[in-house]
């Protein structure tokens, strides 16, 4: 009898131990429960989303390369190259010589992207676009050096079929060998620029970055309703997508932006017609000049503060705040006559 009596009190014993662990498990859910109800929103585990954005899907975001798509700096060559004279083959030669010449930004096996500006239905002549003669030349150079594959991509404002094809530079691209990249809905992704102020996660043209290694951006010298000017810097603003019209609010900001975002190996300023008023669209050939100039560099604010003092023939001391407020941020320098600079005058 004693046996079976210890042996009750041990199952009972047992019993109340489990009862009490469970008890406490349960009174440690409901006090974590509590907690994740009532906890401020930036709390751990805080359940709470006053505004909606906790319970908005999380798209996963993509990186471009840590440094961006940089060629090492070369001491013995020009940083900035400006090819003056009536030939539009032989201008892009000159200026991308006078940088180091295109071996030194493309290597045998390269995937490069050339980002043209194609935001608008025009034709050439207009200058509201990238000249296909000198998008042509561009390409050909780069497979002169050994590129793999060539690529065209933009993200125009208007359709983006009739802007490459009323500017020419959808033929011009496929006719010397590069594969053109025109935007559908699939081909944006969620890009993370640490440090951007309004574009820090925002859709990005990414498709045609895929493998890329090397990214030359080439645009055209015109006035512009908003910022004043849109040269090669303000140009990365055709590989964004979303509501890209809201940053019209903030112009200034969201070239500085575009800038930190996009590192390019090689700038090109199309000075070869210049858009002086009426744009960014233009639409008469009276808001055009000829600039007969094509600018090369591995500092986009250098090129486009060059493009205003010389091209627009603006004064300095008034240039668009985008590029004071680039050089703030460390990204190139607008003092290009400070630079070392290489002027050449071509047939």
């Amino acid at each position: 009898m004693a046996d079976d009596r210890d042996g009750v009190e041990v199952e009972v014993a047992l019993r109340r131990r489990a009862f009490l662990k469970q008890a406490g498990a349960a009174g440690a859910v409901a006090v974590g429960a509590g907690w994740a109800a009532l906890a401020p929103p930036g709390f751990p585990l805080s359940l709470r989303d006053p505004d909606g954005e906790r319970g908005k899907p999380r798209t996963p975001s993509v990186r471009l390369p840590d440094g961006g798509f940089a060629v090492a700096e070369a001491a013995s060559v020009a940083q900035l190259g400006i090819a003056r004279g009536q030939r539009i083959g032989a201008l892009v030669r000159g200026a991308v010589d006078a940088v180091g010449g295109m071996g030194r930004f493309v290597v045998p096996g390269d995937v490069v992207l050339i980002k043209p500006n194609v935001a608008f239905e025009r034709a050439a002549p207009l200058g509201a676009t990238t000249d296909p003669v000198l998008l042509s030349a561009l390409i050909h150079l780069c497979r002169e050096a050994g590129a793999a594959e060539v690529r065209v991509a933009d993200n125009p404002i208007e359709a983006p079929e009739s802007c490459f094809a009323r500017s020419g530079i959808g033929e011009a691209a496929q006719k010397a060998g590069a594969r053109v990249f025109l935007p559908s809905s699939g081909d944006f992704q969620l890009l993370h620029t640490p440090g951007a102020t309004l574009i820090e996660h925002w859709p990005f043209f990414h498709r045609p970055f895929l493998g890329v290694t090397k990214v030359i951006g080439v645009a055209p010298v015109k006035d512009h309703n908003l910022c004043h000017a849109s040269m090669t810097t303000k140009n990365w603003y055709g590989l964004l997508g979303g509501r890209r019209n809201q940053f019209h609010q903030n112009i200034h900001e969201i070239i500085a932006d575009l800038a930190l975002m996009m590192r390019p190996s090689l700038v090109v300023l199309d000075g070869t017609r210049v858009l002086f008023r009426s744009g960014p669209t233009g639409g008469s050939l009276s808001d055009v000049r000829a600039g007969q100039t094509v600018v090369a560099s591995t500092d986009s604010l250098a090129a486009d503060a060059f493009g205003w003092d010389e091209l627009l023939q603006r004064p300095s001391d008034a240039r668009p705040a985008y590029l004071a407020a680039c050089e703030k941020r460390g990204l190139g320098t607008t003092d290009w006559g400070g630079l070392r600079v290489k002027e050449v005058q071509v047939g």
